[in-house]
């Protein structure tokens, strides 16, 4: 019963996350990539794998008890990569979350980049814990200041509490500065 409630008030948060995003229009639907500027963040949300959270017993450094990609994430995770070898702006660093499957789609897209940062571990079934993690996060990406861009693959619930945003699976997020502040400056699907 547990679980089932944190689901639900993990769904009901991403629904007002969403509503009020689109409310006060901080989703841009841009998706040219021209927004990529040296020294942009961007968010990305781990490659396919299919379910919802992870099962009640997960272990993070055992991936046999996660939730993990399937052929089409990982496909999708070397077409990120691709994607992004194109860009005139070089990735400078890749971040992930400790998740095997932050941690596969970072390391098929950017190969021997990946550095693994707990401030972007999924709080899904712990939403308590959004506000300090999520500040935690904010103080590292605050603390960026790259001349290429900073890629970060973590998972929807850490993208929508930084930015507002309702990511699907390997959507990405980007995040330019504006007058010091970081704000989204558009959204790309590789």
């Amino acid at each position: 019963m547990k679980n089932l409630q944190h689901w639900f008030r993990g769904l009901l948060f991403v629904s007002l996350a969403w509503s009020a995003a689109f409310a006060a229009g901080a989703v841009n639907a841009s998706g040219a990539g021209a927004e990529l500027k040296p020294g942009s963040v961007v968010l990305v949300r781990h490659a396919l794998a299919p379910g919802v959270g992870d099962p009640a017993q997960f272990v993070l450094n055992d991936c046999s008890t996660q939730r993990n990609l399937n052929d089409e994430g990982r496909a999708q995770a070397v077409r990120i990569g691709k994607f992004f070898r194109q860009l005139p702006v070089p990735v400078e660093a890749v971040w992930s979350s400790q998740w095997c499957r932050t941690r596969e789609t970072a390391d098929l897209a950017f190969p021997g980049q990946r550095l693994d940062q707990a401030a972007f571990n999924s709080f899904f079934g712990e939403l308590d814990a959004a506000p300090t993690q999520t500040q935690a996060a904010r103080a590292l990406l605050n603390a960026w200041a790259g001349k290429g861009l900073l890629v970060v693959v973590t998972h929807q619930v850490n993208i929508t509490a930084i930015t507002g945003v309702v990511p699907a699976s390997g959507e990405a997020v980007v995040l330019g500065r504006r007058n010091g502040v970081w704000a989204v400056t558009g959204r790309l699907t590789p």
